[in-house]
């Protein structure tokens, strides 16, 4: 049996993808590293899998040199997802996502160097943050990075850091950018499911600067998809490649709220329109053609279904959600020395 390592595991894309490779890839056996900060959560594992001996759990920091390095000697193939995530996050309190990002991305770098004649693939996964606003439309991989969060800028640096061990080492890795995910277990900081969980309590939903900035929306499942795909495809054909996980289609965040109050049966009309987050990004749309020519990979999840399924995730498990609800909000300190809660 081959061994992955999947760091981060227990976080929002992290357990899809565990869970997607606990039941597809039943010749795969899984140990998951993950130091359950506030987006980590056991109960991200259906109990089957955790009592699975194919499965294996381990609480711990990517920054323990020691057991990053031990775990990553019995593995045949890396996935690299533990970081800090959140934009607002990281302008409250910027130094653990460099610690975490940065630092940690450094010590599973170095110790799939030191095991390299064992481990097969290594796959980073970077995000679509590290481009910020789109200076132009599609994003494809050769997009400057213009990171506008101490967030972005973390994971520009893990980003190139291990593209510069891959020109240094000529470390088996491919870096994965997704756009913006978005599914079932996703914590209620992020954007579709604070409008979700606002639908299901009654509550209006808030509109950063009116809800005018775009993204590109990739349901996880998909996401999840691309990644399997790039751990499969021909080593030789995607080593060192840097790879768009995208929709290639931009829907703004008023369209996403109208469309989660319709799915919702509640009228249009209760939104509210608040602040413009610092470090926003307005425009960002992905070109997965790369994804399409190297892993024959492209999104097939279309918006409204997978809208449709994350609310009905959420209206089936509040007892998930529920304890979370205090956490949907940062206050963060302005420049001006106002707070704010985003």
């Amino acid at each position: 049996m081959r061994t992955i390592l999947v760091t981060g595991g227990a976080g929002f894309i992290g357990s899809n993808f565990v869970s997607r490779v606990f039941r597809d890839r039943p010749d795969w056996r899984i140990v998951v590293l993950d130091a359950l900060t506030y987006a980590g959560n056991l109960s991200n594992f259906a109990p089957e899998m955790r009592d699975h001996p194919r499965f294996e759990f381990w609480y711990g920091d990517v920054n323990n040199l020691t057991l990053v390095d031990k775990l990553v000697s019995r593995s045949d193939l890396v996935v690299h997802f533990a970081a800090e995530s959140h934009v607002a996050r990281s302008i409250a309190d910027d130094r653990i996502f460099f610690q975490t990002d940065v630092m940690g991305t450094q010590s599973v770098a170095n110790a799939v160097v030191n095991h390299q004649k064992t481990v097969e693939r290594f796959v980073h996964i970077s995000t679509s943050e590290v481009y910020g606003s789109a200076v132009r439309e599609p994003m494809d991989e050769d997009h400057p990075l213009l990171p506008s969060s101490p967030y972005a800028a973390a994971k520009a640096g893990a980003d190139r850091l291990v593209d510069s061990y891959v020109r240094t080492y000529d470390l088996p890795a491919v870096i994965v950018r997704p756009f913006n995910n978005y599914g079932p277990n996703q914590h209620l900081e992020k954007c579709v499911p604070r409008f979700v969980t606002s639908a299901l309590l009654g509550e209006p939903l808030e509109l950063h600067g009116g809800g005018g900035a775009s993204r590109d929306w990739l349901y996880v499942g998909d996401c999840v998809e691309g990644i399997l795909a790039c751990l499969e495809a021909p080593l030789a054909k995607v080593r060192g490649q840097v790879v768009n996980l995208g929709t290639g289609t931009a829907t703004s965040v008023l369209d996403i709220a109208d469309e989660i109050l319709r799915i919702a049966h509640r009228p249009a009309t209760p939104k509210v329109s608040v602040g413009e987050r610092p470090g926003q990004v307005h425009r960002h749309i992905g070109d997965p053609s790369r994804a399409a020519a190297l892993l024959g990979w492209r999104a097939t999840t279309s918006l409204k279904d997978g809208l449709a399924t994350t609310y009905r995730w959420y209206a089936e498990h509040p007892e998930w959600w529920q304890p979370l609800r205090w956490m949907r909000q940062v206050r963060i300190h302005l420049p001006d020395g106002r707070e704010e809660l985003h």
